[in-house]
């Protein structure tokens, strides 16, 4: 893996892949007018990327993290204002919010004896292909790593690289100025380089 810039442009405009950001903003406008369908278009978009920056920040949590943050979206959804890129930061900041929250309950109910083996247990998708298989055990290196580097570096660069945010909506997101955002992410970015080879990192 090449190192690059905060600043390059294609870091600048990570996108959702396979989806253009106008079929998004369409999506987005139909979900509003209570479309199904157009809320569909965004779970499927947005999802995928939303769980993987959750399991930077918090693995065993992502997925109920997840679909928390898309239960308060949806009931929030009709007084959203704006484009696909401000949803997108909007959806990530529930996420970060939530996170947090529940990390915080967490740590209140610590002492109690609340965990139930049976409930936890998730199923595991089956890859279709053994190329899927391979992708998805590349893409979980990939997170295993970003979680090793320094927490807040792993933060940036999951929302920067994982989630596709800009820089400008990071640095709101984790209140942080964007030249720090842009030095936090160079950093991470090296750090990660230092380790890998360009056929291993994959994200």
């Amino acid at each position: 893996m090449t190192t690059a810039h905060d600043e390059d442009p294609e870091l600048n405009s990570v996108g959702v892949p396979g989806r253009p950001e106008e079929d998004l903003d369409a999506a987005l406008a139909l979900a509003r007018a209570g479309n199904s369908e157009g809320f569909a278009t965004l779970w499927r978009c947005l999802h995928p990327p939303l769980v993987r920056y959750l399991r930077v920040i918090d693995d065993r949590h992502a997925e109920d993290v997840a679909s928390e943050t898309w239960a308060r979206v949806l009931r929030a959804l009709g007084s959203f204002r704006g484009d696909s890129s401000q949803f997108r930061a909007w959806l990530f900041t529930i996420a970060r919010r939530r996170s947090v929250d529940a990390a915080r309950a967490r740590h209140r109910q610590s002492t109690e004896l609340i965990d139930q083996p049976n409930s936890l247990e998730r199923l595991v998708p089956v890859p279709a292909a053994d190329t899927e298989a391979y992708d998805a055990m590349l893409l979980d290196r990939a997170l295993q790593l970003i979680r090793q580097l320094p927490p807040d570096q792993a933060e940036v660069v999951a929302l920067r690289i994982v989630a596709g945010l800009d820089v400008a909506a990071v640095a709101q997101l984790v209140d942080k100025k964007p030249g720090h955002v842009r030095v936090l992410c160079h950093r991470g970015l090296q750090r990660l380089a230092q380790t890998l080879t360009p056929e291993r990192f994959v994200v």
